[in-house]
């Protein structure tokens, strides 16, 4: 059956497009509108959630549940290295004992490009696959995403780039995430890279959300520290610049708030300790929480920079994250200043009679001190003042036109905080 998508929606996302194709000439302006716009799209859209399966032994719980919907085939989409780790064998036992045939896809890397999902796409195909799991990280979830809309839809991966571009449901699509860090299995988005112009393209759908996934942290013990350090970091920007968000509202300070308890709690306990089964499960939680928190508020100058740096110096998303986190923070103090004292005030910091600018202060401190506990150091010198122009551009030009920031960064505030970064803040 088709989904007709409402004409008021879809002349909604007519405006925001061409809105939002002034931006190189007026990006403060065209922010707001965008904003506007992406406010109205949120509250006319149901923005669906998942089925949610967590706890240990969620994801064998999850593949018992997918031979109850009539399917046929699944195609399971993942990366080579985590397939051959054995990971991945307990579900496919499963999937073995329920009578779910399937068929694995197995080419996901890093920032997964069009060729990789266009391949995934062939094997759906010729395999006669009717329904998509991921297992893996973000780069495997949002790959799995735009191949279960592209297949429904009958359409490239690449047509289906930009807002609500898909006109039927994708095929039922399942997620089992093993890190803790995206929170792409909440999430209505999912980002593809053009190997061709090295830019990353986004797919905004309500679609692409999964029917069911499981927050197993049986799958997340082995996580290497540097990587549960990285992604964590991730988790807790998504929170942190949602909750600083424009668009934030009650149901996403919700998500915000305990999602941050769960990270400040438990990230350094997992970090220490790998096989902490219950902090690993408050991570999985956080995470997702973090995804919820995107589709309602969306991000910030965080992510955007991070998005610009991890492209151009090939650093891991939740590590460049962590390094710009500290920096955004201080730019934004004086008009978020109440905000963070909240979140301040989440944590347990501070006393009773200090304002909010000591607690907003304290806060930052206690976002610098976790990252120094997870030993990720607070430079990337491999930062050219040659290309401070390109970088300041490119996220200009997704934050300003896309978020809701509290402050909007001049371009010498920018180059002061990329040197400051670089570790070379004698050069400005």
């Amino acid at each position: 059956m088709t989904i007709k998508v409402p004409k008021v929606i879809d002349e909604l996302e007519s405006k925001i497009v061409n809105t939002l194709k002034l931006s190189r000439f007026k990006n403060q302006l065209v922010g707001k509108g965008y904003v506007t716009g992406l406010k109205a799209v949120t509250y006319l859209l149901n923005i669906p959630k998942p089925t949610i399966f967590m706890s240990k032994g969620a994801s064998i719980n999850l593949c018992e549940s997918v031979s109850q919907f009539g399917l046929n085939k699944l195609l399971i989409v993942t990366d080579q290295a985590l397939y051959d780790t054995g990971l991945l064998d307990p579900v496919l036992e499963q999937l073995n004992l329920s009578g779910m045939k399937y068929s694995l896809f197995t080419e996901v890397e890093p920032d997964p490009t069009f060729t990789v999902v266009e391949s995934g796409l062939r094997k759906y195909r010729q395999q006669n696959c009717d329904s998509v799991m991921a297992i893996g990280g973000g780069s495997s979830i949002d790959a799995a995403k735009v191949i279960a809309l592209a297949a429904s839809n009958e359409v490239s991966p690449r047509d289906l780039v930009g807002i609500l571009k898909g006109k039927k449901p994708s095929a039922p699509f399942f997620a089992i995430p093993t890190t803790a860090g995206t929170g792409s299995e909440a999430t209505i988005g999912a980002v593809i890279s053009d190997s061709i112009t090295h830019k990353k393209e986004l797919v905004i759908d309500t679609k692409i959300v999964p029917l069911v996934a499981a927050l197993d942290p049986d799958l997340m013990k082995g996580l290497p520290p540097a990587i549960t350090a990285a992604t964590g970091m991730d988790a807790l920007t998504h929170l942190v610049e949602s909750y600083l968000s424009g668009m934030a509202n009650e149901e996403s300070d919700y998500y915000s708030r305990s999602g941050i308890q769960m990270i400040f709690e438990n990230l350094p306990k997992v970090y220490k300790r790998g096989n902490n089964a219950k902090a690993r499960e408050k991570m999985a939680l956080a995470s997702y929480y973090g995804g919820l928190t995107i589709n309602i508020a969306g991000l910030g100058y965080v992510h955007a920079f991070a998005h610009q740096l991890g492209a151009k110096y090939k650093l891991p998303h939740g590590e460049s994250n962590a390094k710009v986190l500290p920096y955004v923070l201080e730019f934004t103090k004086a008009a978020s200043t109440t905000r963070l004292a909240e979140l301040a005030q989440c944590l347990g910091l501070g006393s009773r009679n200090d304002n909010d600018t000591v607690l907003a202060e304290a806060f930052i401190s206690e976002v610098k001190n976790l990252i120094s506990t997870l030993n990720i150091e607070n430079t990337i010198p491999q930062i050219k003042r040659s290309d401070f122009s390109e970088i300041i551009q490119g996220a200009f030009k997704e934050a300003n036109s896309t978020y809701a920031v509290a402050k909007y960064m001049s371009y010498d505030e920018a180059e002061e905080m990329l040197s400051a970064i670089s570790g070379r803040a004698s050069d400005i």
